[in-house]
């Protein structure tokens, strides 16, 4: 463990036990965001930094965007736990975790404060200028763990970050009346949605089948790219996103 954070932002250094190193010749090439989910960010910071917990993070924010290193950038933090995307399965090896102070889901859910989200942004920019993390792997526990996490959750200000250069995103298509697909739907239309999914990145079956599986990597995809109804139905607006972060993706101009 290093002596001193990697990140000038970071105010403190709270070291954390939880950690060991990357597999020799692992470079962190993506970037998870979460949320605390706990209602004091102090008790946030000393479960990650207990033995007990047998979870940590590279770094904390706290709700006046304060920054502490916990476990150096080039060692594996345990952060992601059983999770996968575009193939990964070992995403505490591929990645550096950001645990952002919120008390989630479970108590209220408030909203990122204004101040907090500045030190978000500056502290990706900071890792993203040390790292090649490309903007595609700048992503939510949700995304790598649907139906188990939902942070940071539809709160968190995404568009924003995207604005500053840090991670992928498009404007969602807007909410229509559609109906959308849902669960026990078996067509070629649902198929497609599952192989465009798979395709970005997710980890979901190409069945045919609108199953449970199907339905929660929907509502992960609506939490971070639409948020403004999370449902897990695949609506028009779903799809449109979805097909339009693909292009973006690839580089081509929507």
């Amino acid at each position: 463990m290093t002596a001193a954070p990697d990140s000038k932002l970071a105010a403190h250094w709270v070291p954390s036990p939880n950690f060991e190193p990357r597999p020799e010749g692992r470079k962190p090439d993506t970037l998870i965001l979460h949320y605390t989910g706990m209602e004091a960010c102090d008790a946030a910071r000393d479960w990650l930094a207990s033995e007990e917990s047998k979870v940590s993070a590279h770094y904390l924010l706290d709700e006046a965007g304060v920054v502490t290193q916990m476990v150096a950038e080039s060692e594996r933090a345990w952060h992601a736990g059983q999770s996968y995307w575009a193939g990964e399965t070992d995403l505490n090896s591929a990645s550096i975790g950001i645990e952002i102070h919120n008390p989630g889901h479970d108590f209220d859910y408030p909203p990122f404060p204004e101040v907090q989200m500045q030190a978000v942004e500056a502290l990706c920019l900071d890792i993203l200028g040390r790292h090649a993390i490309p903007k595609e792997r700048v992503l939510a526990h949700s995304d790598i763990a649907p139906g188990r996490k939902r942070d940071p959750g539809e709160r968190f200000d995404w568009a924003r970050l995207a604005r500053a250069g840090i991670g992928l995103w498009t404007e969602p298509v807007p909410l229509g009346d559609d109906a959308g697909l849902g669960l026990g739907d078996e067509s070629e239309a649902v198929a497609e949605l599952q192989r465009d999914l798979r395709d970005f990145g997710y980890g979901v079956e190409d069945t045919s089948t609108y199953g449970r599986g199907t339905e929660i990597v929907v509502e992960a995809f609506q939490r971070h790219y639409r948020p403004a109804r999370v449902d897990g139905r695949a609506d028009r607006s779903t799809r449109e996103t979805l097909k339009r972060l693909l292009i973006v993706r690839s580089g081509a101009v929507v």
